[in-house]
């Protein structure tokens, strides 16, 4: 393996790719279906989360929290006004300060704040929010404070939004389709223009070109799912984490795109196959559209252990002690490809 070799056939794919019409597609497609996903469920445009506060003791952190760019607050005069607020959806979530709040948190006392929460809120929001009032408190203390927010729900509670449902179908799309069918169709392409006979009668190796095309193909996954994920707000506080698990999707994806484009024999069958095999794939957004299909079976597809950390992650406000499993899962599946690519590699080796 030359690293000289791989930068080269890597440059290539990058000036030559953008050239490509699957190339086009992979980013165009699934940009399209969350454009019109998000226009007809109302989240690309959606407004900031929204919180209600009632101060009954002059509190500064009202102050903080009508400075910040990222939430809308709003105040009201007393509880019965905030609890008929949240009821019908003018806030997302309502707070109660009581007297002498803030002597309470610079003493480094416990906090309990009463919320009210508005049942048809999205599940970010409820990330958000929770996260913002504790920030704001730290801030006011000048210390890490013990927070408890004792929560009601009001208003017709929804279990998880359309908007949130399709989040998961829309993100392995971006990834999958452009790292799976972009390294299958460019080595099927250059198997039929004989390209890639003549270079591997060179001292360009398969692996180099495998390899390279692996490359282009993670970069566009990731960026994809990236772009999708911040188009619908659901990045998460945990980005570092999300794009780790994104850029592990994006080598599972990788990894069957060079084991079809190997085995493959032309663009038709390859798309037979994509359409035949999608089950396999998207099998496990399903799960996240029909909450009521039960859980377990999403985990028969090996594609659920690259979406479920995105899931947990994005719209969950989950972390690391959440995702382990799945992600140590998943990271043996993208070994145990390596293997499969290395034998595709080799009979295609045979073949040129």
């Amino acid at each position: 393996m030359n690293l000289k070799r791989i930068s080269i056939l890597l440059g290539k794919e990058f000036i030559h790719g953008p050239k490509n019409f699957m190339f086009i597609w992979a980013i165009v497609a699934p940009l399209a279906f969350t454009l019109v996903a998000t226009l007809a469920f109302g989240t690309l445009f959606s407004e900031k989360p929204n919180l209600g506060i009632v101060d009954e003791g002059n509190s500064q952190l009202v102050v903080m929290a009508q400075e910040l760019d990222s939430v809308t607050t709003r105040e009201y005069e007393d509880a019965s006004q905030l609890k008929q607020a949240t009821q019908s959806g003018a806030v997302d979530m309502g707070i109660l300060l009581p007297q002498n709040f803030d002597n309470a948190v610079s003493q480094g006392e416990t906090v309990v704040i009463e919320a009210y929460i508005w049942g048809e809120s999205l599940a970010k929001t409820r990330i958000i929010l929770p996260t913002t009032i504790a920030d704001l408190v730290r801030e006011l203390a000048g210390q890490e404070v013990p927070i408890e927010i004792e929560s009601v729900t009001l208003g017709d509670e929804v279990s998880t939004p359309w908007s949130e449902r399709l989040i998961p179908f829309l993100v392995l799309m971006g990834v999958f389709f452009g790292g799976l069918m972009l390294p299958s169709t460019s080595i099927i392409e250059e198997k039929q223009k004989k390209t890639l006979e003549a270079l591997v009668i060179t001292p360009t190796s398969i692996g180099e070109i495998f390899i390279a095309k692996g490359i282009m193909g993670v970069v566009l996954s990731v960026f994809m799912g990236v772009a999708i994920l911040l188009l619908n707000q659901a990045f998460g506080i945990n980005s570092l984490l999300l794009v780790g698990v994104l850029f592990l999707g994006a080598i599972m994806a990788v990894e069957l795109g060079l084991i079809f484009g190997a085995l493959i024999k032309d663009i038709t069958t390859l798309f037979t196959v994509w359409k035949s095999g999608g089950i396999l794939l998207f099998g496990p957004v399903f799960i996240y559209m029909f909450p009521q299909i039960p859980q377990w079976i999403g985990k028969l597809f090996p594609t659920y252990y690259a979406i479920q950390p995105v899931v947990e992650l994005g719209l969950r406000g989950g972390g690391w002690s959440d995702i382990a499993v799945n992600v140590f899962i998943l990271i043996g599946i993208d070994i145990l490809l390596v293997f499969v690519v290395a034998i595709a590699a080799r009979r295609l080796m045979r073949r040129s």
